[in-house]
């Protein structure tokens, strides 16, 4: 692919697929955000969510604090309780649909310029070498799974919430996140037949540590500050990824047929990061005091 983004359609399922194991006998593991994309895959969608009415002004007053808290410490697992707990009461109620509906129609011009030159050509590597590619991310399903079938992944396993009548509960029903991902891990692996020693995982986050861990080949790729550190101690690869792709054509429309569980965390996400971009550092200490 070399810098571009295949033209690719069908959602991949979250669950494992009936599907011959890979060529090479092992798999690629990648997180989402900040290693196949430069930001979060959530928040990019925070002007169309906003646009549409999503989140009132308190509700993201909210959870920007939060999502401030995100940003300026570092996914750590305080952080994330924090900010999963606000998501998962500032989505109560919405309509399935409508956010399926503004994912779909939004995602290319959004989540494109977004994704990394350095992860795709990356992708395309374990690809041809015959290599399971799979994403692994906190993030909302419906996000994740259109943006791996785009980067050209095998499967993604993702966030999933929960939903009554259409509508989300509040509920979330798996969550994709630090161990999480090293049973995902475990999971492909065995059903597919795999030595987890001849496997690959890349991530930016000491969240991700299990999965790093539960690899053969672990590298990290834009690393935090605690990670970089676990890496230099181990001995493991540094990459940097630094060059967003910047695509020539625009695809046709993702025709994929986006499940229900999952996108409340990500428009969540989306919306908090609106308001945590627009306000000083200093009106969200003054306003969280």
């Amino acid at each position: 692919m070399s810098g571009k983004l295949a033209r690719v359609s069908g959602a991949l399922p979250q669950q494992l697929p009936t599907r011959a194991p890979a060529r090479s006998g092992a798999a690629a593991f990648f997180d989402l955000d900040k290693t196949i994309i430069a930001g979060s895959s959530a928040l990019a969608f925070s002007r169309p969510f906003r646009r549409q009415g999503l989140i009132s002004r308190r509700a993201a007053l909210r959870s920007g604090y939060a999502q401030l808290l995100l940003v300026l410490s570092g996914a750590d697992a305080d952080t994330m309780d924090l900010l999963r707990r606000r998501i998962t009461a500032l989505c109560t109620g919405w309509e399935v649909a409508q956010i399926r509906s503004i994912v779909a129609e939004t995602l290319h011009d959004i989540v494109e310029p977004m994704v990394y030159a350095e992860a795709t050509d990356l992708i395309a590597e374990h690809r041809a070498n015959g290599d399971e590619v799979v994403v692994l991310s906190a993030s909302g399903l419906e996000v994740v799974e259109p943006i791996a079938v785009l980067v050209g992944a095998d499967r993604c396993f993702a966030t999933r919430m929960g939903v009554a009548d259409g509508r989300y509960t509040g509920v979330i029903d798996y969550y994709c996140y630090g161990e999480e991902k090293a049973q995902a891990a475990r999971q492909v692996a065995e059903e597919q037949g795999y030595r987890l020693e001849d496997c690959r995982a890349y991530s930016d986050s000491i969240t991700d540590l299990p999965l790093l861990e539960a690899v053969g080949h672990p590298t990290v790729v834009n690393p935090d500050r605690a990670l970089r550190r676990e890496a230099e101690l181990r001995g493991w690869p540094v990459l940097t990824f630094a060059d967003p792709v910047a695509l020539r054509f625009r695809p046709p429309p993702l025709r994929t047929t986006l499940t229900a569980a999952g996108i409340g965390a990500a428009a969540a996400l989306a919306a908090v990061g609106w308001y945590a971009w627009r306000r000083p550092a200093r009106y969200w200490f003054r306003w969280g005091s």
